[in-house]
């Protein structure tokens, strides 16, 4: 009995424990799933602020408040793949490609995280942007190992990274490999190809893509135009015109401002102007694109008016209209224009773009303010090549020879490798100054940073050797190039016509057909004046009706003034007067004196004085020619009209301003004018002049009496 009652005590217990057992299990388990559901609920609440942040991380990226996205996206909890590219795509677009690689390469060693082909294109872009080929070739391998390589998007961004890098063919290479290719990939190797100055090649990518029945958008006929104007291709431009015309692309701005430009390059100027006149919408591209057009057209006044009729179309002009137009008043030498400009850029914060403000350097040094061009490149934040080629032609044009090898000195200590414009300006200002030694010594120097095979170069040392009369080492030049231009004839024509060597002159240019060229103008003013020196009437006048019968060329101004010339000394002065009153120019003093100093030569009074009087009517107070119709006078015995003159003359109270000439002796340049005694050396100079007049072969009174007027 006590076992049975100590047995059903212990069933009891046995099947108590299990029933104690079971409802704390159960209880247990019941806490286990709350927290399971708990966490459930947290990571559903962490993603949907996830998903809210990057909402936001996406409006401020996308509004261009990086800083404000990125302290919103250090201050995430969590971040996802959405979050790291969010904030990678917006360094990537505001050119930050250092702040996204960094980025990137924190995202890439989290293990939770995947690299999506989108991602990976960015930090290739990246890569791109900042010339980064290690990292970008790294990129690449990884790519290759994980199959994103077939993705469009990364093939694109990597042949898009191998171009800018500069390493086309890789980037040639990548795009064949591609298995599939869309239109951004092929206008990525166009792209490519075209701005590394692969124009054929770009082409050809173009024609293929065309082929493969890809649809062009108007960024790909854009750039394929881009490469028929760098590369002059007219032909293939009017046939890719034709085809965006069929699409109805040529409306695009992108399309119609290219379209433009390629006509412009290729010198069809008017097509150009017709195509801006018939756009329906112009963007500030169209603007600036018109503007430049005028001013290489040498219609500068249309390029001002064309700058104020889109400021009155409400289009706000950038930094490139505004170095346009400026350009433009650098033309016309109209200051106040300029410096108007120059006002606005500054307070518009644009005058420190180098492009502005290697602008208002040229218009200063054209405008003869080169106190203000120097002023302006001194305060430049930053100097380029043609910053420094600039300030240095300025100085070099305005006669500061000096002050031009200044800024080379400087250039050379502080800036970058003078360029074959710098070096150029300056042989210019050694020639004109007759600096045979510095000319010399910058010779060398050409010579030894490879830059005596540029044209520019090789027609500035035939003009410096020319004017500092050494014709010989200005033919030894000329006759060593290989490969001459027009230039380098034009160069050398005119260094003989100047030093008389009329028949050599005479000879060369009729060899320049021969040899594959055409004379431009500026030879046709070399020749002129080689027959206007030898006093071939006949052979001036052949070449100057040439001009337009055979070469298209019309005579301008200074072609008009050397048949003058010829005209004068071969003493047909009725001619000469003939063809002033009939040229088609407005006359000026220039042509005048020419042939009222013939009349004073031959004698021929009537002229004169019918020259003097159309001198007198643009000048009055001109003295030389009061002087030099007084001398006209005097010689025919009028001593009463030339006593008439001088006394108007002392009416006047003008005094003619003398001539004077320059010489370098032992690196110093002295200057010396008729009379004057400022010359530390005067007395000596005066004794020897003494000598050489006490020698009755030498008939040179007219240098030192002070009884005789000289009129140059």
């Amino acid at each position: 009995m006590v076992l049975s009652v100590r047995s059903v005590t212990l069933t009891r217990r046995i099947v108590t424990g299990p029933a104690v057992a079971s409802t704390e299990y159960e209880s247990l388990l019941g806490s286990q799933g709350r927290q399971h559901q708990l966490a459930q609920e947290t990571h559903f609440v962490n993603h949907a602020n996830t998903l809210e942040l990057n909402a936001q991380l996406k409006q401020l990226v996308k509004a261009g408040s990086l800083n404000d996205a990125r302290k919103l996206f250090d201050k995430m909890s969590q971040r996802d793949e959405v979050s790291w590219t969010n904030m990678i795509s917006g360094y990537v677009n505001t050119l930050q490609a250092s702040q996204a690689l960094e980025l990137f390469s924190t995202m890439w060693v989290q293990p939770e995280l995947r690299l999506d082909p989108f991602v990976l294109s960015l930090a290739l872009k990246a890569c791109g942007l900042s010339v980064n080929l290690y990292y970008g070739e790294v990129l690449h391998g990884y790519s290759i190992k994980s199959g994103l390589i077939n993705s469009v998007f990364v093939g694109s961004s990597l042949l898009d990274m191998y171009t800018k890098i500069g390493k086309i063919e890789q980037g040639c290479r990548v795009f064949d490999q591609m298995p599939v290719r869309n239109v951004v990939s092929w206008t990525a190797i166009i792209t490519g190809l075209v701005h590394a100055g692969y124009h054929t090649d770009g082409l050809f990518y173009f024609s293929e893509m065309w082929r493969s029945k890809v649809e062009c958008d108007a960024y790909a006929y854009a750039i394929a135009l881009k490469a028929c104007a760098d590369s002059s291709a007219l032909y293939h431009g009017k046939a890719i015109h034709t085809q965006a015309m069929k699409k109805g692309l040529n409306e695009s701005s992108f399309v119609a401002n290219s379209l433009s430009t390629m006509y412009n390059k290729c010198g069809k100027f008017d097509y150009g102007l017709h195509l801006f006149a018939s756009m329906k919408t112009r963007d500030v591209v169209s603007w600036t694109t018109i503007i430049t057009t005028y001013v290489q057209m040498g219609r500068e006044k249309n390029a001002i008016e064309a700058f104020t009729r889109m400021r009155d179309s409400g289009v706000s002009p950038n930094e490139y209209t505004f170095a346009a137009v400026i350009s433009g008043c650098a033309n016309l030498a109209r200051v106040e224009y300029g410096e108007q400009l120059h006002a606005h850029v500054l307070c518009l914060g644009l005058a420190d773009y180098m492009s502005v403000a290697n602008s208002i350097v040229t218009m200063y040094s054209k405008c003869s303010r080169l106190t203000s061009a120097s002023m302006m490149f001194c305060g430049m934040s930053r100097k380029d090549i043609v910053s420094w080629s600039t300030i240095i032609a300025g100085y070099s044009q305005g006669g500061y020879g000096e002050k031009a090898f200044e800024y080379l000195s400087w250039m050379r200590k502080d800036g970058p490798k003078p360029n074959e414009y710098a070096l150029a300006s300056l042989l210019s200002v050694c020639g004109n100054m007759a600096m045979l030694d510095q000319g010399k010594q910058l010779h060398a120097h050409v010579l030894s940073v490879g830059l005596e095979h540029t044209s520019i170069i090789q027609s500035s040392l035939i003009n410096m050797y020319s004017k500092c009369g050494s014709i010989k080492e200005a033919s030894e030049i000329f006759y060593q190039i290989e490969q001459k231009d027009i230039v380098s004839w034009t160069a050398m024509i005119n260094g003989y016509a100047e030093h008389g060597y009329s028949q050599e002159a005479i000879s060369l240019f009729e060899k320049i057909p021969k040899a594959g060229m055409s004379p431009d103008s500026v030879t046709f003013v070399g020749i002129l004046a080689a027959c206007s020196h030898a006093g071939f009437v006949d052979l001036g006048f052949h070449y100057f009706k040439s001009m337009r019968s055979e070469y298209q060329i019309i005579p301008s101004k200074e072609h008009y003034g050397c048949v003058i010339d010829l005209l004068c000394r071969a003493g047909r002065l009725s001619d000469a007067e003939g063809m002033i009153r009939s040229m088609p120019f407005q006359q000026d003093d220039v042509v005048w004196s020419t042939l009222l100093r013939a009349c004073r030569v031959h004698g021929d009074v009537d002229c004169g004085r019918r020259a003097a009087e159309e001198i007198l009517k643009l000048h009055p107070t001109c003295a030389g020619t009061h002087i030099t119709l007084a001398n006209i006078y005097a010689a025919k015995g009028k001593w009463r009209e030339a006593a008439e003159q001088r006394k108007i003359l002392k009416s006047m109270g003008v005094i003619k301003e003398p001539g004077w000439s320059c010489i370098k002796v032992s690196d110093r340049v002295s200057a010396f004018v008729a009379g004057d005694q400022s010359h530390p050396q005067w007395r000596e100079i005066y004794s020897v002049l003494k000598l050489l007049i006490s020698n009755p072969e030498t008939e040179i009174e007219e240098l030192v009496s002070p009884s005789i007027d000289v009129e140059d």
